[in-house]
């Protein structure tokens, strides 16, 4: 599919890469958010890839006046020319990409992954195995979205997709471990949410305090490490 770009209300576009959940289309997505922003085009406010999409926002005035056309116009005609001069999509990987993985501890069952035994019982596989398998596979972020540092994880093994709960909770604690369908998660910080909890990491995924509020970006690799109470204990903060 090639890219189209349609405006978002006034000083934002989208650009859309695709309509699916794709690893190969995730990272195109990716990689075009890293050269938006590497190019610095004037008035550029924020880039923000999606699953197959890149959203931009942009200063209306850093367009206006440049030719007879619409701010809209000129700035999807030079993001346009940055695409077509992309190379080609076998190519086109995240700056993350190379970068170490990150090691995300995870205390799995019992109070921390309530959802446990109900994702077993959906699967067929006894809790050892979905916590092995859970671990055993890397994840890239493919997306930060619904909050500020929720990661939408890629990666994930057939056997554990799940169905979200038929209930959603008013309350899921910070840094809890989710299934929801195909896709894994991990909650930034309390909130409502409907996806299987399998356990909790004692990591802030997102702090104001930080140079970098979130800790993971759209690209970045990631693995779970299975902990026990006592360490998670010893790693929160």
């Amino acid at each position: 599919m090639r890219a189209r770009i349609e405006p978002l209300g006034d000083g934002a576009l989208l650009i859309r890469l695709g309509d699916r959940i794709d690893a190969a289309l995730n990272a195109r997505a990716v990689a075009l958010a890293d050269t938006l922003r590497a190019s610095r085009l004037p008035g550029m406010r924020d880039v923000a890839p999606a699953y197959a999409s890149v959203c931009v926002r942009y200063d209306v005035t850093a367009w206006t006046g440049t030719s007879a056309a619409s701010p809209y116009e000129n700035v999807a005609a030079e993001i346009g020319r940055l695409i077509d001069a992309m190379p080609n999509d076998s190519q086109r990987t995240s700056s993350l990409a190379g970068h170490s993985i990150l090691e995300i501890p995870v205390c799995y069952g019992n109070e921390f992954g309530p959802d446990l035994d109900a994702i077993a019982v959906h699967t067929g596989l006894d809790t050892r195995t979905i916590i092995e398998r859970h671990c055993a596979n890397e994840y890239r972020v493919a997306m930060l979205g619904f909050m500020p540092g929720f990661p939408y994880l890629l990666g994930l093994d057939p056997a554990l997709h799940t169905p979200r709960r038929d209930s959603p909770r008013t309350r899921v604690p910070a840094g809890s471990v989710a299934i929801g369908g195909a896709q894994t998660g991990i909650y930034p910080r309390a909130l409502p949410g409907g996806w299987q909890l399998l356990g909790r990491t004692p990591l802030q995924l997102f702090d104001t305090a930080r140079e970098e509020p979130a800790l993971l970006r759209p690209g970045q690799r990631v693995r779970f490490r299975a902990i026990d109470a006592g360490e998670f204990a010893a790693l929160a903060p």
